[in-house]
């Protein structure tokens, strides 16, 4: 597979961390405006570094744009004469419709939504997909890429902003609890590198047994809940405080920032 990353920034490398990682592409195309910022990639083989997009182009059948929102009318304008039917387009830009897209390449081109996240650099994104009427012949490409990265789902599109909130934005909501475990470890008297292990690696076992068992979050809570325990004490001493009601309105005031930003 001749893959193309046009704008590869924080998301961008994090893809392409993840395919090289797993060996889905014969040749990786990354654009970038100053590339001596990627210069780690040099030692692959299968990596060019370009600043120029419409090289990438001309010599990748799957084209993946992550630039900012701001930049990708023009740079899909600069790019149009050269994206031809068989081309792949892959979005993974916050905001930017499908719609869009087909008013500035065409309706007949292949066109695909997605939202990875940074764990696609380590092959644990959790990646929506959306496509046209004439990508849906392609989504199969998209879902062989992503997978390779993760795990992937497709969904309609007018779920992926709610997706975005979720999957992307989700990192962070997810790195800041396992941050405050941390700083609680450290106050019953944890070093902080025990404390951050600790931590980590539980976040990590409760995803993975709940991944493996199939389970809903309470039958694998009610396992370790014993009458009169220190967990039971301590879940209601985190939703007394709002827990869980702090969670969901930071997820919805994120979903209100995402519509504003599409607007």
């Amino acid at each position: 597979m001749k893959v193309a990353i046009i704008g590869a920034g924080s998301l961008g490398q994090s893809i392409a961390k993840g395919l090289l990682k797993s060996k889905a592409v014969e040749t990786l195309y990354l654009t970038k405006r100053n590339i001596d910022s990627l210069n780690d990639f040099n030692v692959y083989n299968e990596v060019i570094l370009t600043s120029d997009n419409k090289k990438a182009v001309k010599n990748a059948d799957v084209l993946i744009f992550a630039v900012q929102p701001r930049h990708f009318d023009r740079i899909l304008e600069n790019i149009k004469p050269l994206i031809t039917e068989n081309h792949v387009i892959i979005s993974v830009i916050t905001g930017f419709s499908i719609d869009k897209i087909e008013a500035i390449v065409g309706h007949n081109k292949n066109i695909i939504r997605s939202m990875p996240n940074t764990a696609a650099s380590v092959g644990q994104s959790m990646t929506c997909i959306s496509a046209n009427t004439k990508g849906k012949e392609k989504v199969s490409i998209a879902k062989t890429i992503f997978n390779s990265l993760g795990t992937s789902l497709e969904i309609p599109e007018e779920q992926l902003q709610a997706a975005t909130v979720i999957c992307a934005s989700g990192i962070a909501f997810w790195m800041r609890l396992i941050r405050a475990t941390t700083q609680g470890a450290i106050q019953l008297g944890f070093e902080p590198d025990e404390a951050h292990k600790l931590a980590m690696q539980t976040c990590f076992g409760a995803a993975t047994l709940l991944k493996e068992s199939g389970k809903h979050p309470e039958a694998e809570i009610d396992r370790v809940t014993t009458p009169g325990g220190c967990t039971i004490e301590g879940l209601n001493e985190m939703e007394h405080q709002g827990l869980s009601s702090s969670l969901i309105k930071g997820i919805n005031a994120s979903f209100e920032k995402i519509n504003q930003i599409k607007k």
